[in-house]
This record gives structure tokens, sequence and C-alpha cells, in this order.
């Protein structure tokens, strides 16, 4: 360094001169008056010496007494009282410490390494993920191709979803957004060859699995692979991208029956495919859930297909829906066909009443996430609901304070059960994504785009998906139940427990009573019963993805890779394959002979998309059904085509 040059390094932070050394008030004063003609003239004289004194005393009078009467922003800036006093006289600031340019570049490449490490890192765990799809696909084509479900212990094939090859259409999408070109090949061939002949003459399928998994996945399909200026320049193996529109246009006039055979907008909860008959289910009643998560599917076919009629019936739910009485916009799990008017009092927001609360946000982000748009009253019921979950069904456990969602099986005047499915970790996910509409955290807060009440949910987004991975993390497999019981009151537990109307709880908790109430005491956070339903590998991993994408914090991607190294330990089949268990508390685990579909389509799917690029499949402009089929947004949709259409008029 020159001589006389700024000093770089931290051992040079003291330096000192004239210019930065600290003077007091009295040397200033003197130096004011003692260097200059003053001491010549005006010190010659006793009188003059008093003046000056007077002069001196006085000016230091008023800076320490006067009190400003300027406005108190610029009473601050310009100085007032002691503070005024003390700020004009305050000590120079030193020089901060610098680094030297060498220091300087020598960090710049240690946290570029780093970042490149980082990113390897999470590029290699997402390849692990793609090969135990790619060995789940493997154990599926060998035994069970063309059925919808394998069997992968006795390994052979199963129908029990309709018979319409579940797997193959679920997990297409997913092999298209990993790249696995072969499978791409196997199920489209599949699809192209053999699905519509199944559609024509299979029997009675249920219309909101059909919807989410087979439609669904079809439509996604189509998307991905070119369909609609979908994706630009993309080159799928497989059918051309109409082969899956044509099949799904097919599939969806025969879903409408459940809806034309109704007497209200209510749709019957059946469908017999090959005479296009909609029937109510042997009680008469529809799953609240099951209703109102279809129209992500049918609005998305009425806008790729052009026909306004699958989304103008599917919209008819939503807007009875509407005009029914609830409770702080909460509703019964249940619903009348016939009717049209609720069923019972039970709220809760695990099974049969979940997805409902999330196609009210999808579906209104999906159509426009505009408050001049026509569904923007979707919005509003979303809202409503989501202050309804924090007011009565937000608890906190004792002594660990874990946040979670309870129940009220008779309603809004009975006692808050304390059991919460592992399927309402959905929640989450919509939350975060409720608030930021799909936009980082980071970036809503930067344009001033969160409310108050957006913050609140994403505060309560954060700590349900902490309370959800903790169902993880505390069992024997690292894999959650079905179903929690939180410790709370001891009064109130035993209360609710006698409450509990799910017969799978009532053999296994009853007989054990006195073992319920020695576990009140113990650390864990919560009770577990001992059967796990396969929806559980899939609500928390979807929150997760969400989660990372909106607040961009590490830690959920380390969560969602532990959940991935349980299922590859306890599930996995050598011979291809991964089953569900049946006790995720014991070791070794009791294995179920079966393999979901949506292992493939979703859960596989969210842990390989938590391990990518935020640029794939963004949340600001892609919706995922509650199969986690992703949807292009229909507004985005219309614009590409507004586009394509007018650059053709040139």
């Amino acid at each position: 360094m020159s001589k006389g040059g700024l000093p770089y390094s931290i051992k040079d932070v003291d330096y000192d001169n004239a210019k930065f050394r600290p003077r007091s008030f009295f040397k200033v004063m003197t130096h004011l008056l003692l260097k200059t003609s003053i001491r010549n003239d005006c010190f010659k004289c006793s009188t003059g010496k008093l003046l000056a004194l007077l002069m001196i005393g006085g000016l230091a009078y008023l800076m320490l007494t006067h009190t400003s009467t300027l406005p108190s922003d610029k009473a601050t800036i310009y100085g007032g009282g002691v503070q005024g006093f003390r700020k004009f006289f305050r000590k120079p600031p030193r020089l901060p410490p610098r680094l030297s340019p060498d220091e300087t570049v020598s960090n710049q490449n240690s946290s570029s390494l780093d970042r490149e490490k980082y990113k390897l890192k999470w590029t290699d765990r997402q390849h692990k993920v793609k090969q135990a799809f790619i060995h789940a696909w493997s154990g599926y084509k060998k035994y069970a191709m063309g059925y919808d479900e394998l069997m992968p212990l006795s390994q052979r094939g199963t129908d029990g979803l309709g018979g319409l090859g579940a797997t193959v259409v679920d997990a297409l999408d997913t092999a298209i957004i990993m790249g696995v070109d072969d499978v791409v090949l196997d199920a489209g061939t599949w699809i192209e060859k053999h699905l519509l002949e199944r559609i024509t003459v299979k029997g009675q399928v249920n219309l909101f699995e059909t919807s989410i998994r087979v439609l669904g996945g079809l439509l996604s399909a189509y998307h991905l692979s070119g369909g609609e200026h979908g994706v630009d320049g993309v080159k799928v193996h497989g059918p051309k991208p109409s082969v899956y529109l044509d099949i799904a246009k097919n599939l969806a006039d025969r879903l409408l029956s459940a809806f034309t055979a109704s007497p209200t907008s209510i749709p019957f909860s059946d469908v017999v495919l090959r005479d296009s008959s909609g029937h109510p289910a042997p009680d008469g009643l529809s799953s609240t859930a099951e209703v109102s998560s279809v129209q992500l599917e049918f609005n998305y076919l009425s806008s790729v297909s052009n026909d306004s009629k699958y989304g103008v019936e599917a919209m008819k739910v939503f807007e009875h829906i509407r005009s029914l009485p609830k409770v702080e916009g909460l509703v019964p799990i249940y619903i009348n066909p016939q009717s049209g008017e609720f069923s019972g009092q039970n709220i809760r927001l695990g099974s049969r009443g979940d997805s409902y609360y999330e196609y009210l946000l999808k579906v209104w982000l999906q159509r426009g996430r505009s408050q001049d748009s026509d569904f923007h009253y979707l919005r509003e019921m979303y809202e409503e609901a989501m202050k309804g979950v924090r007011n009565l069904l937000v608890r906190k456990s004792v002594p660990n304070g874990l946040v979670f969602i309870g129940e009220l099986p008779y309603g809004s005047e009975s006692t808050l059960s304390p059991k919460m499915d592992h399927l309402v970790c959905f929640l989450p996910g919509t939350l975060a994504l409720g608030a930021t509409k799909g936009i980082t955290k980071k970036q809503a807060m930067k344009d001033n785009l969160l409310s108050f009440e957006d913050l609140e949910n994403l505060k309560l987004a954060e700590d349900l998906t902490k309370t959800c991975f903790e169902m993880y993390s505390v069992t024997s497999t690292g894999l959650a139940p079905e179903i929690a019981y939180f410790k709370v009151e001891v009064r109130k537990l035993i209360d609710n427990i006698i409450d509990v109307d799910h017969p799978v709880i009532r053999v296994f908790m009853i007989p054990n009573w006195y073992i319920i109430l020695k576990n009140l005491w113990l650390p864990a956070a919560y009770l577990f019963t001992a059967m796990q339903l396969p929806e559980v590998k899939v609500a928390c991993v979807e929150s997760l993805f969400v989660l990372y994408r909106i607040t961009e914090d590490p830690k959920y991607r380390e969560w969602g890779w532990k959940i991935f190294e349980a299922f590859e330990k306890y599930t996995k089949v050598d011979s291809g394959g991964f089953t569900s268990l049946n006790d995720v508390t014991k070791l070794p685990p009791e294995r179920r002979d079966k393999m979901e579909t949506f292992f493939l389509g979703e859960t596989l799917k969210y842990i390989y998309l938590l391990f990518s690029e935020s640029t794939v499949l963004p949340l600001d402009k892609f919706v995922f059904n509650t199969e986690a089929h992703p949807f292009h947004s229909i507004e985005l949709l219309k614009r590409s085509r507004y586009l394509c259409n007018w650059v053709g008029g040139i």
C-alpha cells in the first residue's frame, strides 16, 4: 500500500489523526477564541473578558435548555435540548474495518464454492429420488402393468379404483417432470392403446378419485407434453398431446352424469362409465371434500377444449355451498345431494373435509387471482374459513406447545377434540400459498403485498409444518401415523377420546385406557394410534415443498430428505415397488401389500420438486390439484393464446 493511502486491515482501525481525534468542548471554544485576533483586542481589558465569558455562558445555556418548536421529526434532525447539544459535539466515527482486495476476492471465491457444493448436494439427492421412482415403476411394470395398483409383496396387480390403470396415468406427469423417457414412453403407449377402451366398458367408479387421478393425470400430461402452448419447444416421448386431451374429454363426458343426474347442484358420488349414469352412495350422502375437489380439473378441461360445459357444471357446487349456513366459514364433512343441505355437524379438516378448503383457494388462483374476478367470492370464503380455523380449531399441546388443528365432532357447541388426522398437514402449504400467492415471502415483503392476516397465516403455516414433521420424527420408523392425539388437559382428553367415531380408534384406544393415561406423562407430545393409512405419505411433503419455495428456508429440504430416507429404509421392496405400513411404531414394521398410485404421482414428485430449482413449475404460474397434478393458470393460458393469435395475425 502506498504511503498516505487509506488503511485496509483491521489492525489500522484505530488509526488517528487531527481530523478524527476527538476534542472536548472547552478545547473547541478556546481554539476559536484564543487563536484569533480576539485575544489581542477583546482580552486586553477586563470588560472584554467578562463579555466573552457571558457570551460563552449564554450560548451554552440556550443550547442546554431551549425546547424546539419544530415538529418532532425536524427537531430530531436540527437538534434541541441536551440531546441536540450532545449530537452537535458527538465524537466523530472511527474508520470502519476494511478487507484488503486479496481477502475480498478470497471470500467471494469461498462463497461461490459453497453455493456450488450446496447445489450439487441437492442435485445428488434429487437423483436418488428419481432412482426410487424408477424402482417403483419397474415393479409395477413387471407385475401389474395395466392394473390400478401393484401388490409388491405378492408380486401381482389389483383393481381397486375402477380398473382404469390408475398407476399408469398417475405416474405419467411425474416421469415427464423427472425426464424418465422410458417410463413416459411406456405409460403414454399404454394410455393410447388401452385406456379409451377401458373407459367405454368399465363399471362403477368414484367421481372424486377418478377425476383427481385419471382426468387430472391426463390433463397434466397434455400440458407438460406441449399441448396448448404448454411447454415451448418440449420434446416428450410417447403419443401426441392431443391423444391425452381426447381421452380426457371422453372420460369427463361420462363423469358429468354425476352432476346432471342429481336433483341439486351437488353431484352424486359415483358414476357407471359404460352407460354414463350417476348414482348416489349407499347412504345417500356425498363427502363435502369430494364434491368440491373436482373443479380444478373440469375448469382446466373447459379452458383447453374451448367447451365451457365442464367448468360450468363443476362450479355450480361452490356457488351452491356459498349460499349455505356455515360456522365461521367452516362446514360439516357430509352433504346430501338430494336436498343440497349439509348433513350432520362434524367439522374437521381431515378426511372428507380437507380438500374443500384447499380448492377454495386453488380454484381462485387458477381462475385469475384478481379482486375484480367473478371468482373472488372463493377467496372471501377461504379467508373466512381460515379465520374460523384460527378461532375454533387451533390449539397447543402441553407441555411442548406444538400447534395442532383439532376437530369439532358435534359442531361448534361441542368440546374440541385433540385429534388430528395427518391429512390435515395439507393446510400449512395452503396457508402459505394463500398468503403470498406463490411468490417468495421475501419478494412479497419487498413489494408490500402481505397483510397482517397473511403474516398470521404464514406463521401458523410454519408452526403446523413443524408439528407435522414431528409426527414423523418421534416414531420408530421415522414415518408418521394416520392419526395423532395431542396432549392437552387430562379431563378434556378423556372426554374426547370417548367421543371418537373412528372404528379403528375405538378398537385400539379403549382396551388400552390405562396405557393412554400413563402415556399422558411421557415426554412425547402426543399419542398415536397404531394404524397408518397411505395418505400420510403425501400431505406433509406437499407442505414441505410449498414452504421451501415460499420461505426459502433449507430446513424444509432437510426434513424432506429424512422422510425420504425412512421410505427407502422401511418400505422399499427389493423385487420392485414400495409398500405401506400397518404400524409405524414397531420395528421391524409390518408391511402392507399395496403400493398406492399416489406414491408415484404425489409423494416422489413433491420430494423431487422440493430438491429442484424454484423455476421448475413455479407456484405463481402453476396450481397443483389434490393429487399433485400441475395445471397452468387459466388466466396465463388465455394471455398466451391471445399473444399467439396476435403474432399469427401480423
